[in-house]
This record gives structure tokens, sequence and C-alpha cells, in this order.
């Protein structure tokens, strides 16, 4: 098996980790922990006026934000070693994402609904990402 955190794969030019390889599946998981870990700070931030756009409870928010700030602090951590882990739990975010806002749970308004579904797109966008990463640095 090939080690997923071989950094000997760069651009033509030397200055990035290109599309192919470790290097793809690493810049991956630093993105899905900076944005996840961002999201996670926001909503334990701004809870109170986030709620209030959102239609959600403060409570809730507060919940989910720490919730993605151990989600980040893991993808961060332990990403390269257990990538698959990584994207298990954003399919898990993707698809939990769209059953709460088909059932509405939270009762979020519209502008809510439409946020629950976007994180779940972006949720999907850093699964498949994190999926095309592996398969990559596997044929290595």
């Amino acid at each position: 098996m090939t080690d997923l955190t071989d950094t000997k794969t760069t651009s033509p030019l030397g200055l990035a980790p290109s599309a192919t390889g470790a290097g793809l599946l690493r810049a991956v998981m630093r993105f899905d922990a900076v944005v996840t870990g961002a999201n996670g700070i926001v909503y334990l931030a701004l809870a109170g006026p986030l709620g209030d756009l959102f239609g959600l409870s403060t409570e809730l928010l507060r919940g989910v934000g720490a919730f993605l700030v151990l989600f980040a602090a893991f993808v961060a951590l332990a990403g390269m070693r257990v990538p698959l882990a990584v994207v298990a739990g954003n399919v898990a975010w993707a698809a939990g994402s769209i059953v709460a806002a088909i059932a509405g749970w939270g009762s979020p308004e519209t502008v809510g609904t439409v946020w629950i579904v976007l994180q779940a797109v972006v949720g999907g966008l850093f699964a498949e990402l994190g999926l095309l990463g592996v398969r990559r640095a596997r044929r290595v």
C-alpha cells in the first residue's frame, strides 16, 4: 500500500502540491479542517444572531458548532492517516443535513433550510474530493 503521507508530489514549478497523489489528499484534508473549524467557531461565537437568522435555537447551533470544531480537529490531526473515516464523516454530514432540511428539524426559516442544504453540498464536495485524493494517492 502507498504511504498517503508522502510529500514528494509537487507542481511542475515545485511550488505547491499537484492535483495528484498525496498532495491532493493533503490539500483537501487541510481545507476541510479549516472550513469546518471556522464554521464551528462561527456557530459557537454567533449562535444568537445566527439562530435569529436561521430560525434555529442557539442551543442547537452551539451543539453543532462544538461538533464541527471537534471534527475539524480530527481531520487536522488524523485526516491523512484515516482519510476514509473523514470521507465517511462528510458523507454522514451531507446525508444528515439533507434529512434535517427535508424533515424541518428545528423548524428553520427558509434561509436556515437553504443554509442546511448548502452545508450538505459542501460536505458532499469534501467527501468526493477526499475520495478522489485517496484514489490518486493509492495509484502512485
